[in-house]
């Protein structure tokens, strides 16, 4: 689905995605990322979100984002509980929903200059 925006082209956003590719920018990416209005980290080491680990999660800590958001799939995918319980100790919200609802979800919340970031996983 292609996303069409008027907004501050010093923010990243997603401009499209679709089965197995995300287009944030100009950049086409088909591997799992992570996204914030600043950022963009290529080189995450995740598969999937249902086999996060403690490991993979350190480059989300380090953004110290308030927001964070889990997009896969299309429907709804739940991390282990041990990984939501160390999004609530650190007091990061933490929303999964399908690749879709999350790319949409985080386009709104950069937009309103909230602190996000999304893991996508196209």
């Amino acid at each position: 689905m292609r996303l069409s925006l008027d907004t501050d082209p010093r923010i990243n956003l997603v401009r499209r995605y679709d089965a197995g590719v995300i287009v944030i920018g100009e950049q086409r990416i088909t591997r799992p990322c992570i996204v914030t209005p600043q950022q963009l980290l290529l080189d995450w080491e995740a598969s999937s979100i249902d086999e996060l680990s403690e490991a993979q999660l350190e480059p989300l800590w380090a953004l110290r984002a308030d927001i964070a958001l889990l997009g896969a799939g299309e429907r709804q995918e739940f991390p282990p509980a041990a990984i939501r319980a160390a999004f609530r100790t650190r007091g990061i919200a933490l929303e999964c929903m399908g690749l879709g609802a999350a790319c949409r979800t985080y386009n709104i919340l950069a937009g309103e200059a909230r602190n996000v970031l999304a893991g996508l996983f196209p």
